[in-house]
C-alpha cells in the first residue's frame, strides 16, 4: 500500500529527504514587515538572515491555511496520508491541518485516502526525526493502525532541547525583555531550553556558547532516559548555517553516548527565524 508524508515547513528535511517524493512539505509564510516570503524550495537562508539582522522588527510567521492541507492531501497519489506538524502549542498549524483534513473527507467519495495527522509535541529536528521514523514503520510493513499508534507514542515521549547564539529575534518579538537581552549578551549568557508537552521552557543557563552546548547534551541524554535508553534512538541535529558546530555538537554527543543513528540537517525558514544564526536544535 503506498504512502506520503507531509510536514509543515519546520520540519527541517534533509537533502535526502527533500529529493525523495515520499515527502511533501507545506509550506509557512515568512514575514518581517512589509517583506513576505513562503518557507518553500525557494528560501534562501542567507539573504533571510541578512534581512533579520537588519530590521528593527521581529520576524514572524503565519501558519498555512486549512485548504493548503486539503490540497496535499487531495494531491497525494498514496493510499495512505501521514502528516506531521510543529507543537499545537506553539503553531495553529495543527488546527489549520485537521480542518484540512476535514474539508477533504468532506468532499472526497468512496476510495478516500486514510489520512492521520501527528501533533509532534516538538517542531524542526522533532519534526523530521518523526518524518524519518514514519518511512521506516512504513518500509518495514507496518500497518495504518501500528504507525499510528507507535508514532503518537513517540510523539508524547520526544525530546527536544535547543541554544541560541543570539537572542535577538526573541527580543524583538517581545518574548523576552530588553534589559533581560542586553544582560544576557553583556554577561554572554546562553539558555539552555527545550519542549515539555509541546511548550518550550528554559532548562538552565551556561555562559559561553560551548558551554551551553554541553550541557544541552547532558540534559538531552538525561531527559530521554539515560545512556542505555538512547542507544536505541535516532538523534537528528537541526543546524541554522553552521553545519562545523552541528558536527562538534554530533561529537559531544557521540562521546556521551550511542544512539542507533545520528542525523544532520540544516533549517528552513521557521526555524532559522526563531533559533536564528548559529542556532542549535536537537531532538531524540
Amino acid at each position: 500500500m503506498s504512502y506520503q508524508i507531509i510536514a509543515d515547513s519546520c520540519g527541517d528535511f534533509t537533502e535526502e529527504m527533500q529529493k525523495n517524493p515520499v515527502f511533501r512539505s507545506v509550506p509557512l509564510t515568512l514575514e518581517i514587515a512589509s517583506y513576505s516570503i513562503l518557507d518553500d524550495e525557494h528560501f534562501d537562508q542567507l539573504d533571510f538572515l541578512k534581512r533579520v539582522k537588519e530590521s528593527p522588527v521581529g520576524p514572524k510567521t503565519a501558519c498555512p491555511s486549512p485548504e493548503a492541507f486539503q490540497k496535499a492531501i487531495e494531491d497525494s497519489d498514496a493510499e495512505e496520508v501521514y502528516i506531521v506538524t510543529l507543537s499545537a502549542k506553539l503553531s495553529g498549524t495543527f488546527q489549520a491541518a485537521t480542518i484540512g483534513q476535514s474539508l477533504y473527507e468532506e468532499n472526497a467519495g468512496e476510495e478516500k485516502k486514510k489520512v492521520h495527522i501527528f501533533n509532534s509535541n516538538s517542531a524542526s529536528a522533532g519534526e523530521c526525526k518523526l518524518c524519518m521514523e514514519i518511512q521506516e514503520l512504513k518500509e518495514a510493513g507496518k500497518s495504518f493502525e501500528e504507525v499510528i499508534s507507535l508514532i503518537e507514542k513517540e510523539c508524547s515521549e520526544i525530546t527536544t532541547l535547543f541554544v541560541l547564539e543570539s537572542l535577538d529575534t526573541l527580543r524583538k518579538n517581545g518574548r523576552l525583555t530588553g534589559v533581560k537581552s542586553f544582560l544576557a549578551s553583556a554577561l554572554n549568557i546562553k539558555p539552555v531550553m527545550g519542549a515539555v508537552d509541546g511548550a518550550i521552557v528554559q532548562f538552565g543557563q551556561q555562559r559561553g556558547m560551548q558551554k551551553a552546548l554541553k550541557k544541552m547534551v547532558e540534559l538531552a541524554v538525561e531527559k530521554a532516559g539515560g545512556v542505555d535508553a538512547v542507544k536505541n534512538k535516532r538523534l537528528v541535529i537541526t543546524h541554522v548555517n553552521d553545519p562545523e558546530r552541528a558536527e562538534q555538537v554530533k561529537a559531544d554527543f557521540e562521546k556521551a553516548a550511542k544512539f542507533r543513528d545520528i542525523v544532520i540537517t540544516n533549517a528552513r525558514g521557521v526555524a532559522t527565524i526563531y533559533a536564528n544564526d548559529k542556532g542549535i536544535i536537537v531532538a531524540l
